[in-house]
């Protein structure tokens, strides 16, 4: 900004709002339909109001403008439907991915107590121990178990979330970024260990079947990348990406 910023900190206009109670409003369509959902776009006002927070003076963070009202209670009065879109897109989208991580745990968990080719009938030890295809079963099934385990924690937690404005800001983009994340180490895990278990019973004496398993493993997992990679991008840049203003050791009051 210009010379005059230290006169912008404090200026008000007729109805005795700050700089900090004019960022308290929602902003115009034409700017939030630029952010793809309501969730992203509350984040994005917080993120907003937060920023001018550190600019001004903490002096003006309790001032009350003509309604009595502080910039905090016009940022509340103006966003509290967006809170509430926001909410639902959040547990409608996490109930979904809760159903997914369950039934990847069960599925992983069973496929850990069935192991391919059965168990020695005189020591419990499984047939296929030593081969290779086995070991990247049983590595990948494990990792498959915990990261589902993890994931449908996490989505859990966001459904009992308590929903306040500020927790959209970091603590509930974090859980969802963790959630997306073990769940697609999950089902990675999960298709390279049903992979590994074909193999096992069908293809090591024919090297060409080997080749049809992997080809075919790799398409789900390729769509999946595909079809959720966008969502986890623009929730790690906008929760964790560059802030509005710049560096925050540049800025006067934050």
């Amino acid at each position: 900004m210009s010379e005059h910023k230290n006169g912008y900190r404090t200026i008000k206009d007729p109805y005795q709002n700050n700089l900090l109670h004019l960022a308290g409003r929602l902003a115009p369509s034409s700017k939030l339909d630029l952010i793809s959902g309501a969730f992203l776009q509350i984040q994005r006002e917080l993120q907003w109001f937060n920023e001018v927070q550190g600019y001004v003076s903490p002096l003006i963070v309790k001032q009350k403008n003509f309604f009595n009202e502080t910039p905090q209670m016009v940022f509340t009065r103006e966003h509290k439907d967006l809170v509430i879109e926001g909410e639902k897109w959040l547990k409608a989208t996490a109930e979904s991915y809760t159903i997914a991580a369950a039934l990847i745990t069960t599925i992983v968990f069973a496929a850990a107590i069935t192991v391919p080719g059965g168990n020695n009938q005189d020591t419990g030890i499984p047939v296929f121990t030593n081969n290779i295809a086995f070991t990247v079963f049983a590595i990948s099934d494990a990792i498959s178990l915990f990261a589902a385990v993890t994931s449908l924690l996490m989505f859990l937690s966001i459904l009992t979330a308590r929903y306040a404005e500020q927790d959209f800001l970091l603590m509930l983009p974090t859980k969802l970024i963790i959630g997306l994340a073990t769940l697609f180490i999950s089902t990675t895990a999960m298709l390279v260990a049903s992979g590994a278990t074909l193999y096992l019973v069908f293809g090591q004496s024919n090297s060409k079947i080997l080749i049809t398993i992997v080809v075919f493993t790799c398409l789900p997992i390729v769509a999946f990348v595909t079809l959720q990679s966008r969502l986890l991008i623009d929730l790690m840049s906008a929760t964790y990406g560059r802030s509005m203003f710049g560096k925050k050791r540049d800025r006067p009051f934050y």
